[in-house]
């Protein structure tokens, strides 16, 4: 069986992706770089892409993630907060804790393309 599988498939990672981005969106260092975006779409290819990276059916459409967070300003710090969130999401969710691991671990290796130069967006934004 899947990660995905396991978590409870599509329905569960939409409200484990739903959870992540109302803890961004709340997060003072994080909200800023979702000014203007349009948030149901980005939630989308969040769910596709870990709907894809979990073994599940899905495909993800969207653009490579260093063409999509070029420019941005996100720093390490940025990137570790929103791994933080996704593990709270996904705890709050119920998901084990074995498998909240294994899903972290799919997340460090795309520092590398998520991190990137450019000024931050200001909280005041």
């Amino acid at each position: 069986m899947s990660i995905y599988e396991s978590i409870g498939g599509e329905e569960a990672l939409t409200a484990v992706v739903d959870a992540l981005y109302e803890k961004i969106l709340a997060d003072e260092t994080l909200s800023a770089f979702f000014v203007g975006m349009n948030l149901n779409k980005v939630k989308g290819r969040q769910v596709e892409f870990f709907g894809q990276a979990l073994g599940g059916p899905m495909v993800y459409r969207g653009g490579t993630m260093k063409a999509v967070h070029l420019g941005l300003g996100i720093e390490r710090r940025h990137f570790d907060r929103v791994a933080e969130h996704l593990v709270a999401s996904l705890a709050g969710a119920g998901v084990p804790e074995e498998t909240i691991a294994e899903i972290a671990a799919v997340v460090p290796p795309l520092a590398d393309d998520i991190v990137a130069g450019g000024v931050a967006p200001s909280p005041s934004r």
